[in-house]
């Protein structure tokens, strides 16, 4: 273990420990607020267990599992707890695909089931079409059927199913949505099921409980039901930091269960600590205590930090963006808020990417993703983990870079990952020197053409993965570029127009994205920083940026009047504009360990001035309009 082990107990951290020593306990909520050392509380719960319930779990061949929402996130805690393989350690899929890949039968009956839906659903649609349906919509949709009539003749001779990338049924694959539906479905319809997972897995923490999805925490719900003492299940996150719409948010404990209050702060400074306060305190009421210190001589001190707020016209956006990091370094005597670099832990927060998209040269991918798309599409494009884009980010991208340094081992390793035709149930009837011989012409002809400066078509660095057999492409994005056409791109939009304007898109664009997307230039957004921390933080607030109506800090600010929908959702109890636009100011805010900054783009600065200094969420002082800037 490392020393976050060792680090000195909070009180839910011994409550914690109680409750784990207790036989009897059956589950817990732990509430751990941002800064408040969540990942640190889980550590020492691991350490714990493993010190008092190791030896008996390693006998009987049993394993606590710890699941998280990120593939960093799973590093980390690996790292930690030192790869000890009494624990699994993972995201949500892979657990769920390790708990439920033994049922290889119930797996080949679900997926037989699944096609029979699929065809049921196109079949529905196609009764539906009128005489204004287009031609092409309707030769698609009995294409669609007949493929999936034969990978249902071609499931049947499959001997056993694996969890990939895409979904490839007719080979065995399934992909990330496939392990979601599969799992829950059958956890929560077979109590045998059920039984056997949680007999593997007796202890079970869900990190970001908050962002996990409800079908997900129903199906653990019911392997502790139908376990009782048996097995112990931990959902550990915080409601107030809930940001996305799928998310299952604040976790309804079952009978018998704890709820564990974790209050403090070790992050944030005092002004920072105090505005979070504040936010908050229209939403759960939490208290933050604590804040962040510092050892000043030989006596421990609270850090005080700033925390200000800049409004700002929106005539000039850029400008203005910039005119705000230049009076705030003016304001601190401190020149590193005008730095790009790394080095200056400054972090520019964005509602959305579009403003990041279009300094880093991929605003066209940008619109096509985010405008008039489902929710699951925007998601998927500002965290990388949309189907569509994975491609790209988990292979082409790692694979051109890795060829650019001499990287042979890191191209190999992809190679041998990623690649259908080195896979045994191909390499077995092939010559494995001739097949790496082609591999290395065609990782030089990709790393040649599909560069961070190249104008080549999306399209065409698929069609190069596709026929040599590099990388197994979803069906989806497969049935796209059956439908693709080089002189027409599309007009209109939604997620199908989404997928064909990827498919058109220079490959400089999918750079620039990659670029944000890992966190290699000074932009993030909102959303994607949740679980990071920056010296220096300045959160810029734009409804207009958004283009979507999930957030509004004119509503939250009592600038923009409230909505009929609202309204209504007000009355009714339901989530609202004003919950989820709080919740994801509180995120952003408390990313910041010493200095904060919040700038606002308003229609009338004068007027927003006002109103946001008699909010009270900012000392009046420290509301700044900068009109005149």
């Amino acid at each position: 273990m490392t020393s976050r082990a060792g680090n000195p107990d909070t009180l839910a951290d011994i409550e914690l420990r109680s409750l784990l020593d207790n036989n009897a306990s059956t589950g817990f909520v732990m509430i751990s607020g941002a800064g408040s050392g969540k990942t640190t509380s889980i550590i020492k719960a691991l350490d714990h267990l493993r010190k008092t319930r190791g030896p008996y779990l390693r006998q009987r061949a049993k394993k606590i599992a710890c699941i998280t929402y990120t593939e960093v996130a799973v590093g980390e805690i690996w790292g930690d707890v030192g790869n000890d393989p009494l624990f699994h350690v993972s995201t949500i899929h892979s657990f769920l695909w390790a708990a439920i890949k033994p049922f290889q039968t119930d797996i080949a009956s679900w997926v037989d089931r699944r096609v029979d839906q699929k065809i049921a659903d196109i079949e529905g649609k196609i009764a539906a079409f009128t005489n204004r349906t287009q031609e092409k919509t309707r030769v698609k949709a009995v294409a669609d059927i007949e493929r999936y009539r034969e990978q249902k003749l071609k499931i049947v001779s499959v001997d056993r199913f694996t969890y990939g990338v895409g979904s490839d049924y007719q080979k065995g694959i399934l992909g990330h949505d496939d392990v979601i539906m599969l799992s829950t479905e059958l956890i929560r319809s077979q109590p045998l099921i059920a039984t056997v997972v949680g007999q593997r897995f007796p202890f079970v923490f869900v990190d970001e409980s908050q962002d996990t999805a409800p079908d997900v925490v129903e199906s653990l719900k019911a392997i502790s039901e139908a376990l009782g003492s048996k097995f112990c299940l931990g959902f550990i996150g915080d409601p107030m930091q809930k940001i996305y719409t799928t998310g299952a948010g604040a976790i309804e404990p079952l009978p018998g269960w704890k709820r564990i209050e974790k209050p403090e702060n070790f992050r944030c400074p005092v002004a920072v600590l105090n505005v979070i306060n504040n936010i908050r305190a229209g939403g759960d009421g939490l208290t933050q205590t604590g804040g962040k210190t510092e050892v000043v001589g030989e006596e421990r001190k609270p850090v005080q930090g700033t925390a200000k707020l800049l409004v700002v016209p929106k005539d000039d956006r850029s400008r203005r963006l910039a005119a705000a990091r230049q009076w705030l370094a003016d304001q601190h005597a401190d020149p590193l808020w005008l730095s790009d670099e790394p080095e200056a832990d400054v972090k520019v927060l964005v509602i959305a990417h579009r403003m990041a998209a279009s300094r880093l040269g991929f605003g066209d991918l940008y619109g096509a993703f985010r405008d008039k798309t489902s929710e699951g599409l925007k998601d998927g494009f500002d965290d990388g983990s949309h189907w569509s884009i994975q491609p790209f980010l988990k292979f082409l991208m790692p694979l051109v870079l890795a060829n650019g340094v001499g990287d042979q081992f890191e191209v190999m390793n992809l190679l041998r990952r990623f690649a259908p035709s080195l896979q045994r149930e191909y390499a077995r009837a092939n010559a494995i020197p001739m097949i790496l011989k082609d591999l290395d012409a065609r990782v030089k002809a990709l790393a040649e053409a599909y560069g961070a400066t190249s104008t080549i078509a999306v399209f065409e660095a698929l069609k190069l993965l596709r026929d040599g057999m590099m990388f197994r492409l979803d069906d989806r994005i497969l049935t796209a570029m059956a439908e693709y056409n080089q002189a027409v791109p599309p007009t209109d939009s939604g997620d199908a127009a989404a997928l064909q304007m990827l498919l058109h898109t220079p490959m400089k664009e999918l750079w620039g994205y990659r670029t944000y997307i890992e966190e290699q230039s000074p932009f993030e957004t909102h959303q994607g920083v949740k679980g990071a921390e920056f010296s220096r933080v300045l959160t810029v607030l734009d409804d207009e940026e958004g283009s979507h109506n999930q957030f509004s800090y004119g509503k939250l600010f009592g600038i923009t009047p409230p909505s009929n929908t609202d309204l209504t959702n007000l009355r009714e109890g339901n989530e609202t504009t004003f919950d989820r636009t709080r919740r994801l100011l509180y995120v952003c805010c408390s990313r910041a360990g010493k200095d904060l900054a919040v700038v606002f783009f308003a229609d009338d600065p004068a007027a927003a001035h006002v109103a946001i200094a008699g909010l009270g969420l900012f000392p009046a002082e420290d509301v700044h309009n900068l009109t005149a800037f």
